[in-house]
């Protein structure tokens, strides 16, 4: 069975976001770090070469294979803003119709500048997805 290659790592955060190249990528980096830790009340780690993540929690899935990722998270990739925070919960349509200029895809949040969205729709979506994964995954 595949390990998961995914998992926290000891590599500071804020050198990680210091050295995104794209200067409006990095400030916008540092809002959504700021909000996740407000919200999870957890602070930022790595997972992976390239995920800022907050929280955790183990998963198994039906077939035996599990492991443990972020419960919610984000990566100031190149092209994009990518955050990990469509828990696939009711009401997520009304958020993400009030957010603005973004894709959306299975579990992922597609944005290229938060110039560009409603910053309290990303927060309220953030809150959801938080909300939702320490429903169905309690501490």
């Amino acid at each position: 069975m595949a390990e998961t290659k995914t998992k926290a790592t000891e590599v500071s955060v804020a050198n990680f976001i210091d050295a995104v190249e794209n200067p409006v990528r990095r400030a916008d980096a540092k809002v959504i770090r700021e909000m996740m830790e407000r919200i999870s009340g957890k602070p930022a780690t790595m997972w992976g070469p390239s995920i800022v993540g907050f929280g955790q929690y183990s998963y198994t899935y039906d077939s035996g294979h599990g492991g443990t990722s972020c419960r919610m998270g984000f990566s100031p990739r190149k092209a994009e803003l990518v955050l990990y925070v469509l828990a696939g919960r009711p009401g997520l349509e009304t958020e993400l119709a009030r957010l603005g200029k973004h894709k959306a895809g299975k579990g992922c949040l597609y944005i290229k500048n938060l110039a560009d969205v409603n910053l309290d729709a990303v927060e309220a979506i953030a809150r959801g997805c938080w909300d939702e994964m320490s429903r169905r995954y309690p501490d």
